[in-house]
This record gives C-alpha cells, structure tokens and sequence, in this order.
C-alpha cells in the first residue's frame, strides 16, 4: 500500500535529480588555454582545491585554438578561453566563440580600458612592450619614444620581429588609436629602414641579437626578458646581463601594453563556474602570482609587481582601450604592408 507521503517523495526525487545533474555538470570545466601549461596550471589546481571543480587544461598556439573553437561551434567541449593579447580576445569576440558575462566583481577588479566594455572578455595580466639596449653601445639617455627609433642615428641598429607578429600588430594598432593613421604610416616607412636584419624570432631573439652585438636596440615584450633572467639557462641569463630595458614615450601617451585575458566559450556546458574560475584569476592573490611567476605586471595598481619588475623603475603606461587593439588590427598590418614591414 502506498503511504500518504510516497507522491510528495517522488515528487521531491524528480525534482532533485536535475538539480543534481547541474551540480555534476558544474564540478568540472574545459579551459584551452594559449599559455604554457606552467604558467597557468598551478592556479587552475588552486581554483580546484578552493572549490572542488575539476580543470581539464588543454594547451596551444593561441590562433589555433581560435580555429579549433571556431571549427568545433557549439560542439566544443571548451567552458574557458585562455589567450594572449587583446587582438587575439577581440577576434574570438568577433568570431562568435565567447559569450557577454556580467560580473560585478570583475568589472570592479579589472579596469575598463583592459576589459572588453560588453563583457566578452577580461584582461589577467599586463605586459609591457618596452625598448632593451645595449649596455655597452646605448645610454638611456639617447631614447626617448618609439617614434624616435625612426630617426636617421638608428639606421641599422633595430631589431624586432616580423609584421605577422600579433604583439607588433597591435603596437602598430595603438600607435593609429592615439596618433592618427597618417602619421603612423609616416613612422612606419621611416622606422622599417632602420632595422639592421631582416625580422626573425621571438622576442628572446631580439634580445639574444643585441647581446651578441647584431643590433642595438629592440621593442619587446618585458616578460620575456624577466623570464630569460629567471630562465636557470646560463647562455639566457648572460644575454639577459649585457642589456637595459626602457619605458618609451613617457613625455606623451605612455608605454603600449597589453594583456593576456580570458573570456567564457559560447558553447560553455558550465558558463556559471567558467565566469567564476575568470573572477578566481583576477583575484589579489592569482595577481601577486602572475607577477611573480610570469614576470607580468597586475591588472590593478593595489597589487605589488614583483622585486624584479619593480627593479625596472615605475612607467606611465598607454591608457589606449584594448578593444581598440583589435578593431584597428586590420588597418595597422596593411599600414605595415605599405611599409614593407615583413
């Protein structure tokens, strides 16, 4: 015979169960992720201890995880996006492949300029494209802005990477934002004849060039000169000892910078915990992380760089939206084009 209380039972069980289905669906997320596995793995297993989410961390270049995203739709098993540079974030927007995420906290802790102003994406992480120079062949005090690297006294004695590089892209990209495509155009056909070698190589490169003498300057990013200090690799470090770096452009717009960032997946199964895995990563804590872990400088002046970069000396830095790195992209690499910037 069934009790009185039997219906209210089933009632209540098949009312529970899709809860628990969620509460399943929620204890693990899917990030790809175009940082190394090192520098971010260590605060995806922190989120995992604080909230019992399991992480499944897929690593890659950053363009082929947008293609991956792009070719797998609403079929990608993808929650968290994980990129470098504001163009690259800009383009998944465009792509279709994140989702707008109102956050309070996140709009909080992540200031406007670094942070898309529809929710699709947020800055982590600053790095700063900066000058590094000869110590033996430069004094400081012959550089004074990127502008400057047009000038005559530097033909031959600049090396930097190629046009199809996102990070000089976007450089290229801010100077239009601040400076007008006019006159950054006339930089550019001034600046590319001072290059002293073809563009090739990363950023460590560059760095490596003008240690060994092949050029005088390069435009790079900071982080990668912390993490040839840090690197325990002796021909890196030595390389690293023989230049200074410099914060250009401080009598005008600031320093260009940039961010690495992260935004939710269109397909997201678990948009809710993704959008709070990307608040985990802004908090004070995975800042101070960053900072002394990847040699990236905080989203929020409250939290401390590290010794090293503090060692750098403090810099104004460009306050150029990041949005605007990626919607100018396509006019800053035809103006590179145009100036035979290869």
């Amino acid at each position: 015979m069934q009790t009185p209380y039997r219906w209210l039972q089933r009632a209540l069980l098949a009312f529970e169960l899709p809860l628990c289905a969620a509460g399943a669906a929620a204890e693990e997320l899917n990030v790809y992720s175009a940082r190394q596995e090192a520098l971010i793995k260590p605060l995806l297993d922190r989120f995992s201890d604080d909230t019992g989410i399991t992480v499944n961390l897929v690593t890659g270049k950053g363009d082929a995880l947008l293609t991956r995203l792009r070719s797998e739709g609403k079929n990608s098993p993808a929650d968290v996006l994980l990129t470098t540079d504001a163009g690259r974030l800009y383009r998944a927007q465009e792509a279709g492949v994140l989702q707008a995420m109102a956050s309070a906290r996140l709009n909080k802790l992540v200031p406007d300029h670094l942070r898309s102003a529809e929710g699709y994406w947020y800055g982590l992480s600053v790095r700063a494209r900066g000058i590094v120079y000869a110590l033996d062949r430069v004094q400081p005090g012959e550089l004074s802005s990127y502008e400057a690297l047009a000038e005559p006294d530097w033909k031959g004695r600049v090396c930097i990477r190629s046009s199809g590089n996102i990070y000089n892209q976007s450089l290229v990209a801010g100077m239009i934002a601040s400076e007008g495509l006019e006159k950054t155009g006339s930089w550019l056909t001034a600046f590319v004849p001072n290059f002293a070698r073809p563009p090739q190589g990363g950023d460590r490169d560059q760095i490596k060039a003008v240690a060994a003498g092949q050029c005088d300057v390069a435009v790079v990013n900071s982080y990668y000169l912390g993490g040839m200090i840090n690197s325990g690799n002796e021909e890196q470090e030595e390389a690293a000892a023989r230049v200074g770096i410099f914060w250009p452009n401080q009598g005008n717009r600031g320093t260009h910078i940039n961010v690495s960032g992260a935004g939710v997946t269109a397909a997201a199964g678990n948009p809710e915990a993704a959008l709070a895995l990307i608040e985990f990563l802004a908090n004070d804590d995975s800042q101070r992380w960053y900072a002394e872990t990847n040699n990236e400088y905080p989203v929020r002046d409250t939290v401390e760089p590290s010794d090293l970069l503090k060692s750098w000396g403090s810099f104004k830095a460009d306050r150029v939206p990041m949005a605007e790195l990626g919607r100018l992209n396509a006019e800053a690499v035809k103006a590179m084009d145009r100036a035979n910037w290869r």
